[in-house]
């Protein structure tokens, strides 16, 4: 990686482009196939599943480089599947309650690497438990063993029981500092014994499985990652102070935004595949009437205060340990409004939207008197119209519009407002949206 080039845009050639990929972004979500949703799903939580009872996971290390929004490429390491490329994030594997879980590490790398499992209990490499490694002096080396899977080739199984259900991170346990930050990481989600539309054994925290999305934090010092690229092509250990490190991009799901709310699978990012556009319709007691599950997990170093505006969520999970009282089992979840997710914690909050005051142009108009059209500001993501799936209202000519059918669009963050950028390029980093589409039957799809 070079260092950071000169920046020569103009600025509003930047805002062009951010709206131009959001265009493209909500563009293809307004035409993905139904057929394609069961296997690629265009937005929500995209899971790499094995076989039940037993599942087997054969991952390996890579390289490979993502995309900025600040238009920059930054040098990565990542697990990813065997015979697959390079990814970013690497697999959110899926099992279920009580599986014997097999993961085969294959190490390519010309260093040695782990895989360790927060949470996960009684892990075994190749058969032995799974123990600290230290070196001659007493130093803490990893955090797991790490023999097996030496440099240039080596391997290691693990293996482990899946015995309760939640949402979990697995990383490397070598090196962290670096190696993690560099991209050794992924999520790990154990679905319970009563149903994969369930988030714990409890009935309460059922959910809709046609809206289950991931919000996973990172971060990165692309001058860390120079300095690793630099090493592996002259063949010399990593030398980087660690005392000097200072993130400069802040990501979700390995992205920045705007490339945060195009698709899953998206063309243009071809080793970053997870978008976290959150896609639902409004509550309603019959047709809709269970929540979204968003899962989050935290591989950074930093507290991410996440704040999803106009969607509070109700957090019924922490850690992989459902919110109830550990004597009673009753209930202890809670809503809030902005989510402090801490380094290596995952929390789990289920949340929708209602319509709650029934507005309607006819029969319950907003009571408030709508500025007429050469008085109004319209931003891009207004359809002419405050309601709802009325996506014929009036805009002034020349406007540019990228709701469809009259979509509701509302923002998520990062609290932390000061790395709400990509190397200085502001607006951009955590930030995501939720998308609410009118009921069905609508023209969405």
């Amino acid at each position: 990686m070079q260092n950071k080039k000169i920046k020569t845009m103009r600025w509003e050639w930047v805002v062009a482009a951010i709206f131009v990929v959001a265009a493209a972004a909500l563009v293809a979500l307004n035409h993905r196939p139904a057929a394609a949703q069961t296997t690629l799903p265009s937005e929500g939580i995209v899971c790499t599943t094995s076989t039940p009872g037993n599942p087997i996971f054969t991952l390996t290390t890579e390289t490979g480089y993502i995309g900025t929004p600040d238009d920059n490429v930054v040098y990565m390491w990542g697990y990813s599947e065997i015979g697959k490329p390079f990814q970013h994030p690497s697999p959110v594997l899926c099992v279920n309650e009580g599986d014997n879980v097999t993961i085969i590490l294959h190490n390519t790398l010309p260093v040695d690497v782990s895989i360790m499992f927060p949470g996960q209990d009684n892990v075994t490499a190749d058969g032995e438990p799974v123990q600290p490694q230290y070196d001659a002096g007493g130093n803490l080396t990893s955090l797991t063993n790490v023999a097996p899977a030496l440099a240039n080739g080596g391997s290691v199984t693990y293996n482990f029981t899946a015995s309760k259900p939640g949402t979990f991170l697995y990383q490397s346990g070598t090196d962290p500092a670096v190696q993690v930050r560099m991209g050794l990481f992924g999520m790990l989600v154990v679905r319970p014994a009563m149903g994969a539309n369930f988030a714990y054994n409890r009935a309460d925290s059922e959910f809709n499985p046609n809206a289950e999305f991931m919000v996973l934090f990172s971060e990165i010092d692309p001058m860390l990652n120079q300095e690793v690229e630099r090493a592996m092509e002259n063949n010399r250990p990593i030398n980087f102070n660690m005392d000097n490190y200072h993130p400069r991009y802040w990501m979700l799901n390995g992205r920045g935004f705007p490339d945060t709310i195009a698709p899953n699978f998206a063309s243009w990012l071809p080793s970053q595949p997870y978008g976290s556009l959150a896609v639902i319709e409004p509550y309603d007691a019959i047709s809709n009437p269970l929540n979204a599950l968003e899962r989050f997990a935290n591989a950074g170093a930093s507290v991410v205060p996440m704040h999803p505006h106009a969607k509070n969520s109700l957090i019924i999970g922490r850690d992989g340990q459902p919110t109830e009282d550990i004597n009673t089992d009753a209930d202890m979840a809670w809503e809030k409004f902005s989510l402090p997710v801490g380094p290596g914690q995952t929390w789990d909050g289920v949340f929708h939207w209602q319509d709650v005051a029934g507005y309607d142009p006819n029969v319950n108009p907003i009571p408030v008197q709508i500025p007429s059209v050469q008085n109004a500001g319209f931003g891009s993501l207004y359809s002419g119209s405050p309601y709802l799936g009325d996506a014929n209202g009036a805009i002034p000519v020349g406007t540019t519009s990228l709701t469809a059918c009259g979509e509701y669009y509302l923002i998520s963050h990062d609290h932390g407002l000061q790395r709400l950028t990509a190397w200085g390029t502001p607006m951009s980093g955590p930030i995501t949206f939720m998308r609410v589409n009118p009921p069905p039957p609508n023209n969405c799809q």
